[in-house]
């Protein structure tokens, strides 16, 4: 097996996995996107109220995390496949095809909003008008687009482990300029609040300027119920199992709380009170701003960079699990070139502004699209044996195409369809099509032959318990990294401690546009620890990789 295979159609190796510090980059900085401000600003232009949107983020995040740790990362640690080589299993070539085709378009079609954001950003260098139609209005954006997209790409086609370490280069400063923009523009609400009223607290100032409560049907639930799907395809969906058959254990799921809590409540708080300040200085509506122009009005050019780097940290890995998703089309296709053809289509998406004028409906209409085939599953891998049925019955009948399978899938989508034409929202299809799904699934499959016994079975059972045994023990005695104490460590450390202090230093010009009421004081000398941090932390991640390689680890 090669060094730079990236297993996919078997098991990842044990010398393969990756440690935890890859994980908690690569959940943070994949959901500290640029998307955040769409989404933070949608909130604020639906009128939610304050209270309903910080209770709803905290149930809903909560259960997504849920979610990926007790149900996606068991799965793809036990099994260490992809998504695509685990469902071939279970439902056969032929259905595979169909859900890969489906699932690789969905995941260019997000990646797209994410470079489509980046290029939002750096449009403002170049007076490029906001893009705020479903199509293109400047042929200069769409050079602005391809080129965004082909540095993208470029990262993508690296796989895994570069990803996740340009995620870890990126994130902790990412996840700093959210919270560095809404202090430095918070005191212009304040301003604008004092002009009307002696209440400045943060609820009234919420409840005045940002989250009004007083246009919106939408409640708390639904706030929650967006929280919980917005990731839908990656985690009911079973998506990362693509990214979670690396980790060494399944606990490493948990380490979504990083991108939910971290990057979506914070990310989406702070993009709200980004978003409204923006609009006020702009005196314009919240809805006729870009993702750029809400960053450039908080944080000055620094801000342009965090939108351009959101961007590139949520779409590396989105094109990497699509490149896998086409590539189980045919196994003899390569990888690399199969994700390099991957972002060309995803680049050329990211062209159309709509990717991402109208992401929250997409978000939705993906993870309900493809949400099915992970309850199909999680009913598979968990519950087919505890009910006396055989796991991979179909695979052992023979059959190309699990009808059992295809069936349950639209059956649940036919009903999500029937449910929300008679009125049940969007958000809120989640948990009846995943007991539809399930249920259909179950009677098909005792119907169709799982109730059977095949001599293979026992067999393949036999092999993945061999092949757990060697991987435990692989983990048990892999000899810990031998810290050395020689320059190279000592380099390394003074590059960590300077890139601490840097983010510090970022925080404390946060604090003091906040506390001084004059938001030009971030804007005007935050790209000096900027510059500084991602020097340094460049060097440290380059130097920890060459030293991790140099050691075997």
């Amino acid at each position: 097996m090669s060094e730079h295979s990236e297993f996919e159609s078997t098991p990842v190796s044990p010398s393969r996995l990756q440690p935890a510090r890859h994980f908690a980059a690569s959940y943070a900085g994949e959901h500290v996107a640029g998307t955040e401000f769409v989404i933070g600003a949608m909130f604020v232009a639906w009128g939610v109220g304050t209270a309903d949107i910080l209770w709803g983020l905290l149930w809903g995040n909560l259960l997504a995390v849920l979610t990926w740790g007790f149900v996606c990362a068991p799965i793809a640690v036990d099994t260490r496949l992809t998504l695509y080589a685990y469902l071939e299993r279970i439902a056969g070539p032929g259905t595979i095809k169909i859900y890969s085709l489906v699932n690789g378009l969905a995941f260019c079609i997000l990646a797209g909003a994410m470079i489509t954001v980046s290029a939002s950003a750096v449009r403002v260098f170049f007076d490029i008008p906001p893009q705020v139609n479903w199509y293109p209005t400047s042929p200069g954006f769409v050079l602005v687009a391809l080129v965004v997209g082909a540095v993208v790409v470029a990262v993508a086609v690296k796989g895994f482990r570069r990803v996740a370490e340009f995620a870890e280069v990126c994130s902790p400063w990412m996840i700093l300029m959210f919270a560095v923009g809404a202090l430095a523009v918070y005191p212009v609400l304040i301003d604008a609040m004092a002009r009307d009223s002696d209440a400045v607290g943060f609820m009234a100032v919420a409840d005045r300027f940002i989250w009004k409560g007083d246009k919106s049907e939408l409640t708390l639930w639904h706030v929650a119920a967006f929280a919980w799907i917005c990731n839908l395809s990656m985690h009911g969906g079973m998506s990362d199992m693509t990214v979670l058959r690396y980790a060494r254990k399944s606990q490493y799921g948990f380490y979504s709380a990083l991108g939910m809590f971290v990057g979506h409540y914070l990310a989406w708080v702070c993009a709200g009170i980004m978003g409204a300040g923006a609009a006020l200085l702009l005196r314009q509506p919240i809805t006729e701003l870009d993702p750029g122009a809400v960053a450039y009005e908080a944080l000055g050019a620094v801000g342009i960079l965090a939108v351009i780097l959101a961007g590139w940290t949520t779409s590396n890995p989105t094109i990497y699990r699509a490149g896998l998703a086409f590539q189980s089309l045919n196994a003899n296709w390569n990888t690399g070139k199969v994700t390099l053809f991957t972002g060309v289509v995803t680049t050329v998406i990211a062209c159309f502004p709509f990717v991402f004028t109208k992401l929250m409906d997409f978000v939705g209409l993906m993870g309900l699209l493809l949400v099915p085939m992970g309850a199909v599953i999680v009913a598979e891998h968990w519950l087919l044996p505890r009910l006396g049925m055989t796991r991979y019955w179909s695979h052992y009948r023979g059959e190309t195409t699990n009808r059992a399978a295809v069936i349950s899938w639209l059956i649940a989508l036919v009903a999500a369809w029937l449910l929300n034409r008679a009125g049940v929202h969007l958000f809120f299809l989640l948990i009846p099509v995943w007991l539809v799904t399930t249920v259909a699934y179950l009677v098909l499959a005792r119907a169709m032959g799982a109730t059977q016994s095949y001599p293979q079975s026992q067999q393949y059972e036999t092999e993945q318990l061999q092949r757990k045994l060697e991987e435990r023990d692989y983990l048990h005695n892999a000899a810990a990294p031998v810290v050395s104490k020689s320059s190279r460590s000592l380099f390394l450390n003074i590059n960590l401690t300077v890139a601490v202090l840097s983010l510090l230093a970022c925080t404390v010009l946060g604090l003091w546009s906040f506390y001084a009421g004059n938001i030009d004081h971030a804007r005007e000398w935050l790209w000096l620890p900027t510059l500084v941090y991602f020097v340094v932390a460049i060097l440290w991640v380059v130097g920890k990789s060459q030293a991790a390689d140099g050691e075997g680890a």
